[in-house]
């Protein structure tokens, strides 16, 4: 194909979101990049680059590489024009990302597709990503009467060791809502629990010894709501599931939130767990796929 990968730029906006307003027709689900395009082309810099596939000076594809630590990428948004699909478009914008991930020294690159979305799975297995993990989000009604029955702690040192030995983190491969990418993972490192400590967002569990915890993220508003999200919830039992559940609440309610919403790894138990614990849980999981940049045949393109 005769088309060039170039930075995307503000005046694109309008072809962009000619070939987006509608993506999802089937599911009656709003694309984000109407909404985000415009910020991401005015803001582009090292850490991010979005391109676009250009035609004769119009946009007819698109894609957002993001370097979200030293060694993790993250590549999302990638769409086509309908007119311009299965001529090898798509490949060439995802290993023009992933080629730049790796000069930027990342050694994984992952994305999130919808469960529902096998168009998007063929397509992501086809450009060389693994499965890698597999998400819900449990959803929370703010409650500023909420009381964990469990003492809460705010201890980054004990979170962290519950962590590393929990079957969350075993499951979730180690991944949790980055801290400054909505909709993008990463590991968890002890930084980012000592910065939710500093910050009275993060929930240490303990009865025993420590039962789980929850890393409270970001505050959005979203359909006239306004939400505060949190990293991961991780537990050991249904008790420690309820007192974050209820942490939740009541953290949501002291910051003027309607609603919470809570990463959980998709397994039987945990889903059920939140479900018990009166948490409203997504009714379709996300999954998460990784690239591996040091096989140097993944993103070997442009």
């Amino acid at each position: 194909m005769d088309l060039t990968l170039r930075p995307a730029r503000v005046d694109d906006h309008d072809d962009v979101v000619a070939f987006t307003h509608d993506t999802w027709p089937e599911r009656e689900l709003d694309d984000y990049l109407p909404r985000t395009f415009r910020a991401w082309a005015e803001n582009d810099d090292d850490a991010k680059r979005t391109l676009v596939a250009d035609d004769d000076g119009h946009a007819v594809g698109v894609i957002q590489g993001v370097h979200l630590t030293e060694r993790e990428a993250w590549v999302q948004a990638l769409r086509v024009h309908p007119d311009y699909r299965d001529r090898g478009l798509a490949r060439r914008l995802t290993d023009a990302v992933l080629s730049w991930a790796r000069d930027r020294g990342a050694v994984v690159c992952r994305n999130l597709v919808f469960s529902w979305n096998v168009a998007s799975l063929s397509l992501a297995r086809s450009l060389g990503f693994a499965p890698a993990t597999e998400f819900r989000w449990a959803r929370i009604e703010a409650d500023p009467g909420a009381d964990p029955a469990l003492d809460v702690c705010t201890d980054p040192d004990a979170g962290w060791t519950f962590w590393t030995d929990s079957d969350a983190r075993d499951h979730l491969r180690g991944l949790t809502i980055h801290p400054s990418e909505a909709w993008t993972l990463s590991e968890l490192r002890p930084a980012d629990l000592e910065r939710a400590a500093a910050a009275d967002g993060l929930f240490v569990v303990r009865r025993d010894g420590t039962r789980g915890l929850a890393v409270r993220n970001r505050a959005f508003e979203a359909d006239g709501e306004r939400w505060t999200e949190y990293a991961v919830g991780a537990w050991a039992d249904l008790g420690a599931a309820r007192a974050l559940v209820d942490a939740a609440a009541r953290d949501a309610a002291r910051l003027d939130a309607d609603r919470a919403r809570m990463l959980i790894p998709e397994t039987p138990r945990f889903v059920t767990d939140a479900a018990a614990a009166r948490a409203d849980v997504s009714g379709d999981p996300d999954f998460v796929l990784a690239a591996d940049l040091t096989d140097p045949g993944v993103g070997a393109g442009e």
